[in-house]
């Protein structure tokens, strides 16, 4: 039986018709109803997305490209389909640009290891910005202090902000490369990425975007942002963990050598001499994450087929909403408050831990993200050592921002 994915009709955005594909929102912690306000961390799943990776091992698992057998078949073809949602999801010119990895993480190392490190030279230099996440700062101080290059970062606004004019000062002709976030995972600002895009690309600057706090709140456009690398992880779209995807354009991959060395993606092998397949291929050695791979597909699908204005007028009033009864919170103190952001706000409450305020909070059913969230650049920035974070999905509504407020007011009951 081969495994099929889900074409539901468009359906006008319903958040109560939404939760209901999402299970484990029906749950109880602590005797309360669960609010999950952590998907900036990782999205909970949909029915479709959980029954899909299911029904790859229960009816046509497999290993891929191999066999010639049906079930080989089967997955090989869903296999592929995902592939192609993705690059649809994307709007890459070709199945071919999308590389399957375990998440953003491992596809900013790729990039790193095949394309930056072959053209970065001492004194080169990296760009990036001060509100990155650990995975987009990690490799390429590692790259740059391998290569005797330097990693430099492009300074935030008081508000969260990233001008453009930070870009346009520290361009150089020293700058190689250039990886910036599309959103920020802690402050939610969305950076001006199609305008640094073309600021680079006019001094023949490649850019990477991880895409990860981006990709769950719409449909990403590559080849009008022209990013020459699009990252993003599955499990932030409501899809698997341990799946993500490598847009790079084929210009780039087809020059770029492999990551890691295995099977499936050579041409040729003996002893002496190893020829290896075009990408996308050639970057995904090994037995890949073949249920995982299928599943996202599915989640993309799930993507695909929601009224995205509504998602986005739902998003909005939920974070305009909530940043009005934070502010609400006596003591509570609001960071990045830039114009363009996505549905995340981070906080703190002075005088009590961020781990401590997040362990009351989840007394009270509440599910929100505490410390420094992998960006600690970030929060050296902002003078703190840590701060708590609610973070919003397609499924999260009004009255869960009101249980976060009276959680929030209970704590600073407790630490008078």
């Amino acid at each position: 039986m081969s495994v099929s994915l889900v074409h539901n009709a468009k359906r006008p955005f319903d958040v109560d018709v939404i939760r209901a594909d999402f299970p484990i929102l029906s749950r109880t912690v602590y005797g309360k109803p669960l609010v999950y306000l952590d998907s900036a961390a990782s999205a909970q799943k949909p029915d479709c997305v959980i029954e899909a990776e299911g029904n790859v091992y229960r009816q046509s698992y497999a290993n891929i490209n191999r066999s010639a057998h049906a079930l080989a078949g089967e997955a090989t073809v869903a296999f592929d389909a995902a592939r192609a949602r993705i690059a649809r999801f994307l709007n890459a010119k070709s199945s071919d640009e999308i590389v399957f990895v375990r998440g953003a993480t491992e596809a900013i190392n790729l990039v790193a290891h095949s394309f930056v490190a072959p053209i970065l030279g001492a004194g080169d230099e990296i760009l990036l910005t001060e509100l990155e996440h650990h995975s987009n700062i990690v490799p390429w101080v590692m790259i740059a202090k391998e290569k005797g290059a330097k990693v430099v970062a492009v300074p935030i606004d008081e508000d969260g902000s990233v001008p453009l004019s930070g870009f346009a000062e520290r361009i150089s002709a020293r700058t190689k490369f250039i990886s910036i976030a599309h959103a920020s995972n802690v402050l939610g600002t969305i950076l001006p990425v199609a305008e640094i895009i073309a600021l680079a690309h006019a001094r023949g600057i490649p850019v990477l975007v991880d895409g990860c706090q981006m990709a769950p709140h719409g449909k990403i456009d590559v080849q009008a942002l022209d990013a020459d690398f699009y990252v993003f992880s599955g499990h932030k779209i409501y899809g698997p963990s341990g799946v993500g995807a490598l847009y790079g354009k084929m210009a780039h991959l087809s020059k770029m050598p492999p990551y890691q060395g295995g099977g499936s993606m050579i041409d040729e092998v003996s002893f002496d001499r190893v020829t290896f397949a075009d990408p996308p291929a050639r970057f995904e050695a090994g037995t890949p994450a073949i249920a995982q791979a299928i599943a996202l597909g599915v989640a993309i699908d799930y993507l695909n087929n929601l009224d995205w204005p509504g998602v986005h007028a739902h998003e909005a009033d939920l974070l305009a909403y909530a940043t009005d009864r934070l502010r609400e919170v006596n003591s509570l103190r609001l960071f990045g408050q830039s114009q363009n952001r996505a549905a995340i706000i981070a906080f703190e409450m002075p005088g009590i831990h961020a781990h401590d305020l997040a362990t009351i909070v989840d007394r009270e059913g509440v599910a929100v993200r505490a410390g420094h969230h992998c960006a600690q650049p970030l929060m050296k920035r902002l003078g703190v050592h840590a701060t708590a974070r609610a973070s919003f999905g397609i499924y999260n509504r009004r009255d869960e921002v009101d249980v976060l407020v009276s959680a929030l007011r209970r704590a600073g009951e407790l630490f008078k």
